[in-house]
């Protein structure tokens, strides 16, 4: 998996340096990878996928490093895997706050609409970028 992984990210212009890890007091069987970057600006930017049976370690590591890859070439300062889940912390944070996701899904959409519609937070979206009013007294 890091093996492949590592190609694919040189390929794309990236030196990776990763790290295996044999867990033995996992809960659960399998293998996992998981990467990330930060950019320039001081973004952590990741990827990962689980392992299951019939899923090669190739195939495990090209998909991590094409969806890292993709998330990059965005400009995105959040991944994927962030990019909804921040929504419901940012609007109960005290002011606005403002960041680029790689792709608008519904999951972002549905969260903008329940931290507007369940605390009355002012949000936008436009290119990709997210902006949230924050509202931390509504939790008092």
């Amino acid at each position: 998996m890091a093996e492949e992984c590592r190609n694919r990210l040189r390929e794309g212009g990236y030196r990776a340096d990763i790290e295996s890890r044999h867990d033995t007091q996992a809960n659960q069987k399998g293998a996992v990878l998981s990467v990330w970057a930060e950019t320039d600006s001081g973004c952590l930017i990741g990827s990962d996928r689980a392992g299951r049976r019939g899923r090669s370690s190739e195939e495990i590591g090209r998909y991590v490093a094409m969806n890292l890859l993709q998330d990059l070439e965005t400009g995105a300062t959040v991944d994927r895997y962030a990019a909804d889940q921040l929504i419901p912390y940012c609007a109960v944070a005290d002011g606005p706050s403002e960041y680029v996701i790689p792709a608008i899904t519904e999951h972002v959409e549905t969260n903008l609409w329940l931290v507007h519609r369940i605390l009355g937070s002012s949000t936008s979206l436009e290119n990709n970028r997210v902006r949230i009013q924050g509202h931390q007294q509504s939790l008092r």
